[in-house]
């Protein structure tokens, strides 16, 4: 018999994987119910905009061809939407394969990497997937502490250093002046690593605009999705903006052409329909407002949110509260999972399963208090 383990990377094999099994069968489990939520992966049960699944739908006439055209209209469209050279757009197979290449383009066994205490976990996986040692600094309240996360770069001289604005899972979201501040003082030879999965709820005139400090040469690496706002998961879709040289090296690593041909065709629709983007933006808003309400309510303390999903104190053990939710339909994230115990996450979602969800919450809270 083989003895694989040993044949594996140590990085990888020292990782626990995600624990896919469970999230399946809660899935299933939810697919024999009439009434049921899926609110613990930050999906939009608001769908795609409209006319983006027309687009798909004519795009697949075309499924034997490689999407040479569509990758490069794809890369110009983005380009005119936010500003910039499309040299600068790299597209890719979602955001986790964006973080996954980014790790390969700057990360050899044994650099150092920075994170913040409770982040995206993906951050971690993939930098000690490639041999590299993750140094985890602690959060300042719910807040990435950018002090902190410098003064731990400079110490170890990390390559790299990830941020998610707004961060994920608190839904903070850093000021423009602490930002710059940040970004002036990276130590020589460092990197900032911008994953913006959430910006695009935040109102246009507050929202940062990155793309500028990659214009300008700052040592930045934006990454963005279409997976949130614009509720395109099912089909994998993001980008990077970079300075252009290291477009040609994510290019490399990403392979030619490598997304396919309907989500182009969605994201190109998806920006194009810039009132409807709008209107989804007013649209979550209100939702997200009946939420913060419905725990408030129930009991809860909600924390601030412009984003797609809303994390939330609770005076219960969080993953006994989320078990419960599970037996009436409803799947939340557990805080405990994330690194924030006594808490819960859920996702933003349409007014009537929102009712549904605040409705099995007062429950679950009312058996678990006793």
């Amino acid at each position: 018999m083989t003895d694989w383990s040993s044949l594996v990377v140590p990085g990888v094999r020292d990782i626990e994987p995600l624990d896919v099994e469970a999230t399946v069968a809660a899935v299933r489990a939810l697919g024999r119910r009439e009434q049921s939520a899926k609110l613990d992966w930050n999906e939009n049960l608001f769908g795609p905009l409209p006319g983006v699944l027309d687009a798909v739908a004519q795009e697949l006439a075309n499924a034997s061809l490689y999407p040479i055209a569509l990758y490069d209209e794809f890369r110009t469209e983005v380009a005119s939407h936010i500003g910039t050279d499309a040299a600068r757009v790299v597209p890719a197979h979602g955001m986790q394969s964006l973080i996954g290449t980014v790790a390969s383009a700057f990360l050899r066994p044994g650099d150092n990497v920075v994170v913040p205490a409770v982040t995206f976990y993906l951050y971690r996986l993939v930098c000690a997937a490639r041999g590299a040692v993750v140094h985890t600094v602690p959060m300042h309240g719910y807040e990435l502490d950018l002090q902190a996360l410098l003064a731990k770069a400079d110490e170890v001289h990390a390559k790299v250093v990830w941020i998610c604005d707004p961060n994920n899972p608190t839904a903070t979201v850093l000021a423009a002046s602490e930002w710059d501040a940040f970004v002036d003082a990276l130590p020589e030879g460092c990197v900032a690593v911008v994953d913006e999965a959430y910006a695009d709820f935040l109102p246009p005139e507050t929202r940062q605009r990155r793309e500028g400090d990659v214009e300008e040469g700052r040592r930045v690496v934006l990454l963005r999705s279409f997976s949130k706002l614009y509720g395109l998961a099912g089909l994998r879709l993001g980008y990077a903006v970079v300075d252009v040289p290291v477009a040609r090296a994510l290019a490399v690593l990403e392979e030619p052409f490598n997304v396919n041909a309907p989500a182009l065709a969605a994201g190109i629709a998806s920006l194009r329909a810039t009132e409807a983007a709008a209107a989804r933006r007013r649209e979550v808003a209100a939702a997200r407002e009946l939420l913060v309400q419905g725990l408030r309510d129930a009991g809860a303390e909600p924390l601030p949110s412009d984003v797609g999903f809303v994390l939330a104190r609770v005076d219960v053990d969080d993953v006994a509260l989320t078990r419960e939710l599970g037996n009436d339909g409803v799947l939340v994230r557990s805080g405990t999972e994330l690194g924030l115990t006594g808490h819960v996450r859920i996702a933003v979602a349409p007014p009537a399963v929102v009712e549904r969800v605040m409705s099995a919450l007062d429950r679950a809270l009312r058996a678990l208090r006793g």
